[in-house]
């Protein structure tokens, strides 16, 4: 067993019920709360509305940030910087998917750390410290909740490139299932498989150790079991406690082992497409999986009992089969990318995520990229 270092200072408040606690917590670190959210859905179900209420409860003001997209962008960041500088914020709370959890992170530490957030993320700058960050997920797939990273996209340059520190760990996160109960159910297919490909990814992963492993496997096992539930079902509150969980569990295992070749290749198609992230997995993860399983047989053993099959060589048959479940079958042609798109998105990766290619269980060259992005057409 190789030495290992593990290390997550987040706070995890978990359960049903947790959010209503979201006053009070967030007094504990500031007066007066940016709350980072996306541009209509938590309006819609009536959650901003319920945060409002719970932070004037407990004695502390808020400002509202509602601008962040399906991927959000560099320029969003300085957007929710410059309205936290103006009202005088000093606790950041993000309430949404990972997109609006990401963001919410970017901006808190941005308003500690000036300059291009771009040289921040390619590690030309260093910083230290961010504003205090609360996390409630209302979607469960990017386990941003439980790391440090923040998923961002350059709009000149279309790089889409996790910006990662110690300084942005939320200080506390609410995992609540009574959040997830609203989601459309392609929202629920989507990100429910952001949150498989990070278990599968970091349990396959270079960098993997004993405790990942096993934190990985418990995570794809619950998702396995109760994926298809949500989804019939949304109202189903004891399946969702499981994803929650497994989502979390993802987030913090990509944290210590990091992810590999799907999210290396997908951050490109995202970034120059706009597409959904959990729909460019699923175009590109079986693929990937059925290059990657002889250079590593005997995780993908266990991987492939865990999904459902008996040999290795089951692997990508076994996650269609997940995808179809979840009505999730989806091709890079489906996400509007062309042929012609191919040598960029092949560089973008090298470009944006070498170190990610690199974690994977087989690396591959240029030419591979290539082909598995013609393949995935």
């Amino acid at each position: 067993m190789n030495a290992f270092n593990y290390n997550l200072p987040v706070n995890l408040y978990f359960g049903r019920g947790v959010f209503n606690t979201a006053g009070e917590i967030t007094k504990a670190y500031g007066k007066k709360a940016l709350v980072v959210t996306g541009l209509s859905s938590t309006k819609k179900t009536g959650l901003l509305d319920r945060l409002c209420k719970l932070l004037i409860e407990a004695g502390v003001d808020y400002v509202i940030f509602d601008r962040v997209p399906q991927n959000p962008l560099t320029t969003t960041v300085y957007e929710g910087v410059d309205l936290l500088e103006k009202t005088d914020c000093d606790v950041v709370f993000g309430l949404g998917g990972g997109s609006v959890m990401d963001t919410a992170k970017a901006i808190a530490f941005s308003a500690l750390n000036k300059g291009e957030l771009s040289d921040y993320i390619y590690g030309i700058e260093q910083g230290k410290d961010a504003l205090p960050v609360i996390l409630a997920p209302t979607t469960a797939g990017t386990g941003s909740e439980g790391n440090c990273f923040s998923v961002l996209t350059n709009p000149e340059t279309k790089d889409k490139k996790s910006l990662k520190t110690p300084a942005i760990f939320p200080k506390a996160s609410l995992i609540d299932a009574d959040l997830m109960v609203t989601m459309p159910k392609s929202v629920i297919a989507s990100t429910v498989f952001d949150a498989l490909s990070h278990n599968i990814e970091a349990y396959i992963a270079v960098r993997s150790t004993p405790m990942t492993d096993m934190m990985a496997l418990e995570g794809i096992r619950l998702i396995i079991d109760n994926a298809k539930k949500v989804y019939e079902d949304p109202s189903h509150l004891e399946a969702w406690d499981k994803i929650v969980f497994a989502s979390t569990l993802g987030g913090m295992v990509i944290c210590q082992a990091g992810v590999g070749a799907p999210h290396a290749l997908e951050h490109p198609v995202s970034g120059l497409k706009d597409a959904v992230h959990g729909e460019g997995l699923a175009a590109l993860l079986p693929a990937i999986m059925e290059e990657t399983y002889p250079h590593l047989p005997w995780k993908f053993e266990e991987l492939t009992k865990v999904l459902g099959g008996d040999e290795s060589k089951e692997i990508g048959n076994l996650l269609r089969r997940f995808l179809e479940s979840i009505h999730l079958n989806k091709s890079l042609t489906d996400l509007g990318v062309k042929e012609e798109d191919i040598p960029w998105l092949a560089d973008n990766s090298i470009k944006t995520m070498k170190a990610n290619l690199d974690n994977n269980a087989r690396v591959f060259n240029k030419e591979e990229i290539r082909g598995i992005y013609k393949r995935c057409l």
